[in-house]
């Protein structure tokens, strides 16, 4: 076997041991996590880890969509209610953040790429820069202004809040799509006599639509798995969403692992659905202001 073939060799086994790994790390805690939602609660504290449930039980999944369970002799009602409401409050704080940030983006960003007015540069790498800002250095300039405006635990202060923080995200994808189309399709609207609004609207945003889809699954993605904003601003069940309410499953006495972990798994299928289905609007929005 000559250098060639053993470099080539190598090259494989190294390339598979990397792709290996990769997939244990990214895959291995979803596994871990599914496994653990099927155990039955004996088996979760036992010594012996098993790395598939020897008996398997739907009681986690029962719990949360409405049975009452047995803990330590004392019945525990069933958090179908809490569950069901806060996976309510996710759905609706999240498509509201993405309808609303990818509109506003539409518009803004066609505005920087297209028009001409004094500051436009500046005024767009200031937007933009804000992306580099820490959450938690403005979280308590922001909680006395959702105070003062009475919007703290509200739909309409949380979805504020996260369309300031992922509006300029989606206004630099929009604007770099805009950019990499040609202009002569607008000129030519226009000496048709089409307004800017028309021409926007009925002319660019459907040949923009991979960019918009794009702009829309990175805000729903973030917008789901949103931690510490919900944790501050959504205090009760009004408007909590499922990764603030999940973690309140642990008692001060008891971790119910099973419970949790059959949460998390619930939690995740909207966002893997999103993936899965719109994965190629994902790629190609995120492709087309690659070039000009």
């Amino acid at each position: 076997m000559t250098h060639r073939n053993f470099a080539f060799a190598g090259d494989k086994i190294g390339t598979v041991v990397a792709v290996l790994f990769l997939l244990v790390w990214s895959v291995g805690p979803i596994y871990w996590s599914l496994a653990t939602s099927f155990t039955s609660p004996t088996d979760l504290v036992s010594a012996q880890p098993h790395f598939w449930p020897t008996h398997m039980t739907l009681e986690h999944y029962a719990k949360l969509f409405g049975s009452t369970s047995m803990s330590q002799g004392n019945t525990v009602a069933s958090v179908w209610p809490q569950f069901s409401r806060a996976i309510i409050n996710s759905v609706i704080t999240s498509v509201a953040a993405t309808l609303v940030t990818v509109a506003i983006a539409a518009f803004a960003a066609y505005a920087f790429a297209r028009m001409k007015f004094p500051g436009r540069n500046v005024l767009f790498f200031v937007v933009v820069g804000t992306l580099a800002i820490p959450a938690y250095t403005v979280m308590i300039p922001l909680y006395r202004l959702m105070i003062a405006l009475h919007l703290v635990d509200t739909y309409v202060g949380v979805t504020l809040i996260y369309v300031s923080a992922f509006l300029p995200l989606a206004l630099w994808l929009m604007r770099s799509v805009y950019q990499s189309m040609p202009l002569s399709l607008e000129e030519a609207a226009w000496m048709d006599g089409a307004g800017r609004i028309y021409t926007l609207v009925r002319i660019v945003m459907p040949l923009a639509a991979p960019g918009l889809i794009a702009a829309a699954i990175i805000t729903f993605l973030n917008a789901w798995g949103q931690f510490l904003v919900p944790l501050v601003f959504s205090p009760t069940l009004t408007t909590k969403p499922l990764t603030v309410l999940i973690p309140e499953f642990v008692s001060r006495n008891y971790v119910d692992y099973g419970l949790i972990n059959a949460a998390g798994i619930i939690a995740i299928i909207p966002p893997v659905l999103v993936v899965l289905f719109l994965n190629r609007f994902l790629v190609s929005g995120l492709m087309a202001g690659a070039t000009k």
